[in-house]
């Protein structure tokens, strides 16, 4: 049979999670090429139709667009507590009169937000954020590349941003200010881990080899957590220059029992993002199978 062809991102979760099936060492498991992409770019192969990989590592968000060409695996993602995404500002002390509330915080409403991807379950959980706590909503969301967002916010051309990932260890470095936790607020009003990246697999392979897929996922993902050692070289290869500790971090928060198994918490927490998000009219609502796997 031929290589399946999967794409995910360099980041220190994924290649932890996928190192042994990626170097052949999950027995049984389908023989694999990978494709290193980071999650804008895969979101956009799958809800263009131009992919020709068979696994992609998505955003949650992006479901609801692909779900008829791609089952969701229910293993292999990301998923968690204490990982969401953060809104960060200059200081309050930083910012012109008039900038902050009663509280000494900053208001958010009328005010630029730059984000990374509007096809995202950072940009889901901080508009739904937003309509719970900006009353007069935020006035203009950009998109622009992660890497440019907290230099943005720092010299002042833009009066937010949010980030995610190891963001949340180094904004301090900027000096920036985070105003809010998207997965914290998520979690306080819903109780649910947030989710945050999928793998899906298209339909068209077959439930028998769909089954093999997230029972390899599931493999791979135990055996960096019994032998994280052999992991290492694969993560800080395509780490770029990220500070080894800051990648411990990024794999401890990421890669967790909801990687292993999405399980009914995780899937209620999938559904219930994407339900709260049809219903502000971010999404397309979901049908009521469209989560089911083989």
């Amino acid at each position: 049979m031929r290589k399946l062809q999967i794409a995910y991102s360099p980041c220190p979760n994924d290649t932890f999670v996928f190192d042994a099936w990626a170097h052949g060492r999950v027995p049984g498991a389908p023989r694999i090429d990978v494709t290193f992409a980071d999650i804008d770019l895969t979101n956009g192969w799958a809800e263009g139709g131009t992919s020709e990989h068979d696994v992609l590592k998505v955003s949650y968000a992006v479901l609801p667009w692909v779900l008829d060409e791609y089952a969701l695996l229910p293993c292999g993602g990301a998923l968690g507590r204490g990982c969401g995404p953060l809104v960060l500002t200059l200081p309050p002390s930083r910012l012109r009169s008039g900038g902050g509330t009663s509280m000494g915080e900053v208001d958010l409403t009328g005010k630029t937000v730059a984000v990374p991807s509007e096809r995202s379950t950072a940009y889901l959980l901080f508009r739904l954020w937003a309509a719970d706590v900006v009353p007069g909503g935020v006035g203009n969301v950009v998109v622009m590349p992660f890497h440019e967002i907290m230099p943005a916010v720092r010299d002042g051309k833009v009066d937010a941003g949010l980030v995610i990932h190891e963001a949340r260890f180094t904004y301090q470095n900027y000096g920036l200010h985070a105003l809010a936790d998207m997965g914290a607020h998520w979690e306080d009003t819903t109780g649910l881990p947030i989710p945050l990246g999928a793998i899906i697999a298209r339909r068209s392979l077959g439930p028998d080899m769909l089954r093999r897929l997230a029972e390899a996922a599931r493999t791979s993902v135990r055996m960096a957590w019994d032998d994280p050692v052999a992991s290492r070289p694969y993560v800080l290869e395509h780490a770029q220059e990220m500070d080894p500790k800051v990648a411990d971090q990024h794999i401890g928060l990421y890669v967790n029992e909801f990687t292993a198994d999405l399980g009914e918490a995780g899937y209620a927490a999938v559904r219930g993002l994407l339900t709260r998000a049809a219903a502000e009219g971010l999404v397309p609502p979901l049908g009521p199978d469209a989560l089911a796997f083989p």
